[in-house]
């Protein structure tokens, strides 16, 4: 399977122009599988409940899901990509996963960041994995890495790829990625993005790139700059992620007491 990411620097409130630049760089691409970062039309930090309602948009008939749509049919891939969700009254910050057959899920966050908890309802899809053919995949969105339930939830249903759009700004998420996949034996893609935001008279934010992709052993495969925009395609045998095997007398999953946990 060939797999990566997208790092780039979205404009914020320029979801046309964000896209055009998206669309212009993955037409070029082969891949099956790209994962590109959180809210990564939309940009980040918002000042108000009507930016947020202004800028969110439905799925899957939004403006958003609909050209990524139209892009993975074109480029026979699957694109799990970030973007404000309008959901009745209700505002996501959700994950959309389309594919050269169109439309095939939607991810809420379950744990939200900072001003997120201000401007967003909490998730409420739980963790959810799709079979893409070459792999079975599922989505969790930057903050959710640090829960270890979450990337945990994910292997039990049969995640082999954690998708893992992001914004990070804290520096620890590249570092424990590697032991999230160690941990459940999977490979996981974090996308996130670079660049600053620093609107309405708030504190900058600084996005600290890095996006990774990181093999079941722990392997960093790939790791992107702090600063750079980058896309990245690399060839994983998702295989490798169904083998829970530690030792011949060792399961990773066969082996949990779930009564002594609780």
């Amino acid at each position: 399977m060939l797999v990566g990411f997208y790092q780039f620097t979205p404009m914020f409130g320029e979801v046309s122009h964000n896209l055009d630049t998206i669309v212009e760089t993955l037409d070029r691409a082969d891949a099956d599988l790209i994962v590109l970062p959180e809210l990564c039309a939309s940009g980040y930090q918002f000042v108000s409940q009507e930016e947020v309602v202004a800028l969110s948009e439905s799925v899957p008939n939004g403006p958003t899901t609909q050209r990524l749509i139209d892009l993975a049919k074109r480029r026979r891939m699957t694109i799990v990509a970030g973007l404000p969700e309008r959901a009745g009254s209700a505002c996501y910050n959700s994950a959309v996963v389309v594919g050269p057959s169109g439309f095939i899920g939607c991810y809420r966050k379950t744990h939200l960041f900072f001003e997120e908890t201000l401007f967003f309802t909490p998730g409420d899809t739980g963790f959810q994995v799709w079979d893409i053919g070459p792999a079975k995949i599922g989505a969790m969105i930057c903050f959710d890495w640090y829960y270890p339930e979450a990337a945990r939830t994910l292997a039990l249903k049969g995640a082999e790829i954690i998708c893992h759009p992001s914004n990070l700004i804290l520096p620890n998420c590249p570092d424990s990625m590697p032991v999230r996949c160690l941990e459940n034996r999977v490979f996981a893609i974090t996308s996130n993005r670079i660049g600053t935001e620093a609107r309405g008279g708030k504190d900058q934010l600084t996005f600290i790139g890095n996006s990774e992709v990181v093999a079941p052993r722990g392997t960093i495969l790939h790791r992107a700059p702090r600063d750079k925009d980058e896309l990245c395609i690399i060839e994983i045998d998702p295989a490798e992620a169904r083998n829970k095997a530690i030792t011949q007398y060792n399961d990773l999953l066969r082996d949990r007491r779930e009564s002594l946990y609780r």
